[in-house]
């Protein structure tokens, strides 16, 4: 009999411990547990010429940046899987090479045609589901919507699977649908506690609804339970620290950065690492609390290093804040001057907001506020683009608030904060309209 993968399909392996391994490691890649790049080696070991183990292990390996070893292992899935694949494997490869090789635009539409016939493999499903996913960082102004749309259209072939709920909600919650996403997310937690996806996925849930106090509470029972190494690890304890934040306690928010996030500790994937790191440390500075001396400079020198060149948009705007946190103009025009070009030749789909950014940010860290709201009015429909989560984008919409007060347009602040309240309660929002104007 043949092996087959948890949802049903046939593996080419002869191999009941390699299959076994194989079924193990893919849980746990669903679950952004640790220990699947270890059950994907035991894998191969038991099967050399397993083509799908090996490029999932590829794409572990692109989560870390390690992109020489990725790509290795890339081609010789294909190799592999060209021998003795069947057709749904070796375009299974094919689809998570493309990926791996940054070649996202090819990877988004080989996905989209694979899962049309093989609408169970969830592992290239798993490829533009979340706010770092191919339909995320597609440039799209509407990618919260085709993941909801995708979701939709291939429920029926997962029913109450713990690893569909999970994205199928949490694409519900980002495109604001959140008490039907909450309810989903719940669910898919309930059936498997050892989830950090479906952790992650209903914290963003509470952000969405307010729940600041569950969700603290969330993290503190739960987080014992899930190893420093996890992928995850430490983009949660990030969500508890915006949480502090929402009651202004700055010390518990730079506690957790120091624990978890800043560069000497974190064991975070480099995006993850730099992205939570600048985006905490832009919303202590932005909302008026001091920033400990030497936090930025430490922190934009492990960035350059992991991001030494442009990549994608959300990386790059990241990258910009560290540019303008530490007024390091020569950084900061060295990328916008190739984030331009990208733009000037039809390569960056994300388009003019993402130097608009650049703009707005070093205008903010400069203090030139006015400057900072005229580059960012007209981008704020557009900021989408830039992918990630929601909850991770108000980082922009929050410098802008804070530029409209302290440039003195109080009226349009309030408008905004009282349109962010009637979307979201949040004890931080009424504290902003008392903030005074510089």
């Amino acid at each position: 009999m043949a092996h087959q993968d948890r949802y049903g399909l046939t593996l080419s392996t002869t191999s009941a411990e390699a299959a076994v391994a194989y079924r193990e490691g893919v849980d746990l890649l669903l679950a952004a547990w640790t220990g699947a790049a270890e059950a994907f080696e035991r894998a191969i070991e038991a099967d050399p010429d397993f083509a799908l183990a090996h490029i999932a292990r590829a794409r572990i390996h692109t989560f870390y940046q390690q992109g020489d070893v990725a790509r290795t292992k890339a081609a010789q899935a294909r190799e592999l899987v060209a021998r003795n694949g069947s057709e749904r494997e070796k375009s299974h490869v094919e689809t998570l090479a493309l990926a791996v090789e940054g070649q996202l635009p090819a990877a988004l539409a080989s996905t989209l045609k694979h899962l049309e016939a093989h609408p169970r493999d969830a592992i290239v499903m798993s490829l533009p589901m979340g706010a770092f996913g191919l339909f995320a960082f597609s440039g799209m102004a509407d990618h919260d919507q085709a993941r909801v749309d995708l979701c939709g259209r291939y429920a029926h072939h997962y029913g109450d699977d713990w690893w569909y709920l999970y994205n199928h909600g949490w694409a519900l919650t980002e495109n604001n649908d959140v008490s039907r996403g909450r309810a989903m997310i719940e669910r898919a937690f309930s059936l498997r506690e050892a989830n950090a996806n479906a952790v992650h996925a209903l914290l963003h849930a509470m952000f969405e609804d307010g729940s600041v106090d569950e969700a603290d509470a969330l993290v503190d029972r739960w987080i014992p339970t899930y190893d420093r190494a996890g992928i995850l690890h430490g983009h949660i304890r990030w969500h508890q620290a915006l949480g502090a934040l929402e009651y202004g306690d700055a010390g518990r928010a730079l506690k957790i950065y120091s624990e978890v996030l800043q560069p000497a500790v974190t064991k975070a994937p480099p995006l993850n690492a730099i992205t939570d790191g600048a985006s905490l440390l832009w919303r202590l500075q932005a909302y008026g609390h001091a920033v400990p001396e030497g936090l930025w400079a430490d922190a934009e020198a492990s960035a350059q290093r992991a991001f030494p060149r442009s990549s994608i948009p959300f990386a790059d705007v990241h990258m910009a804040l560290f540019a303008a946190a530490t007024h390091n103009h020569a950084a900061l025009e060295e990328r916008l001057g190739v984030i331009e070009k990208r733009i000037s030749d039809g390569k960056l789909p994300a388009g003019p907001v993402v130097p608009a950014l650049f703009r707005a940010m070093s205008a903010f860290a400069e203090g030139d506020y006015r400057g900072c709201v005229t580059h960012l009015s007209p981008m704020l429909d557009e900021i989408v683009r830039i992918g990630g989560s929601h909850a991770q984008r108000t980082l922009i919409e929050d410098t802008f608030i804070v530029a409209l007060m302290k440039s003195g347009d109080l009226p349009r602040a309030r408008a905004m904060l009282d349109a962010r309240l009637h979307r979201r309660p949040s004890p931080r929002d009424t504290r902003w309209m008392a903030q005074p104007s510089a």
